[in-house]
């Protein structure tokens, strides 16, 4: 019978740990190349995410965890060299061979895939066909150094050892350099996450407006008509204007039913192409569209947004019956 009194807990954790980090890293580089596989030839999404949480997320996942795999398994091939007899723990063969059954499986199930897309006459498209080819490059790599591994190939060749994995380590930064090309650098995310918050603060104005023109049948003079203690509406305040005082949002009435909300932003919207042909538009209330829609694109500096309160899509509301 198998004694298993030889795995202490040291071994089992680093073991634990070494495939749980491999795990995490194989799932956030496929995620980091499909990201980019959909940003250069996929569908264009309009609602995609304009901070890139998701490849932000495979990024940092990458640039803690994937050392931390070279680490553990630099430890383990060391110590297996020391003490030959470790190539037979239990904890080894087990996640070993867990390791080669998922990656032979996604492996198949990913052809599968590949297959009856194409059996049934759907259209292969160059992102799809992108996304298969990254699913078999990427587990077959871990498939491949992990039947060496059984075999015993890496404790025997150190040189190569170390050659797989500065390629690998090679392959993994030069996916996370990459996506900084496409996320920004946090500067950069910190200004958009600002300018976000303007466009947020300028359609709550608006709406605020709107509703008091809808009560009195007239606009406010100034942002100061619109506090109202008893609904607990305060005036947004630019995040910036501490800084500069530049950064302070502005409100001006045009005419009986007209009037323009300005703020100054730091970077040009992804949408800026629209603003160009932009005209006066009806004001709608908040959250009626986001931020990213025509109705707020806008370029880097001072920009105002002119509205119009279309009585008929906004009719007063009706005065109480004093009795």
């Amino acid at each position: 019978m198998e004694k298993r009194t030889g795995v202490t807990p040291k071994d089992f954790f680093l073991w634990v740990a070494a495939i749980a980090a491999l795990y995490a890293s194989t799932v956030s580089l496929l995620a980091l190349w499909f990201a980019y596989i959909d940003r250069l030839v996929g569908t264009v999404n309009p609602y995609m995410d304009p901070f890139s949480t998701g490849m932000r997320i495979a990024v940092a996942s990458l640039i803690i965890i994937f050392p931390l795999y070279l680490f553990f398994t630099r430890i383990l091939h060391n110590d297996i060299r020391r003490h030959a007899e470790k190539r037979e723990l239990w904890i080894r063969r087990w996640l070993l061979m867990l390791t080669l059954f998922g990656a032979g499986v996604t492996m198949v199930v990913d052809l599968i895939v590949l297959l009856n897309m194409f059996l049934g006459g759907e259209e292969l498209t160059t992102a799809f066909l992108l996304k298969v080819a990254s699913v078999l490059v990427v587990v077959g790599g871990v498939f491949w150094y992990y039947l060496n591994e059984v075999r015993g190939m890496w404790e025997k060749e150190q040189g190569r050892s170390q050659m797989v994995a500065g390629v690998a380590m090679l392959v993994v930064v030069a996916s996370v350099v990459a996506a900084f090309f496409i996320i920004g650098t946090p500067r950069e995310l910190r200004l958009m996450r600002y300018d976000q918050e303007k466009v947020y603060a300028l359609q709550n104005i608006q709406s605020q407006v709107t509703t008091y023109w809808q009560q009195k049948q007239t606009l406010p003079k100034t942002t100061d008509d619109l506090k109202d203690p008893l609904s607990g509406f305060i005036v947004p305040v630019d995040p910036q204007s501490a800084e500069d005082a530049k950064f302070a949002y502005e409100y001006r009435p045009t005419g009986p039913k007209t009037f323009e909300v300005c703020a100054t932003f730091n970077q040009e919207s992804s949408s800026v192409a629209v603003a160009e042909d932009m005209k006066p538009r009806v004001a709608y209330p908040i959250g009626y569209y986001g931020p990213e829609t025509e109705y707020w694109v806008h370029k880097a500096g001072r920009e105002c947004f002119a509205r119009t309160i279309d009585p008929e899509r906004y009719p007063p509301f009706a005065k109480p019956v004093m009795r």
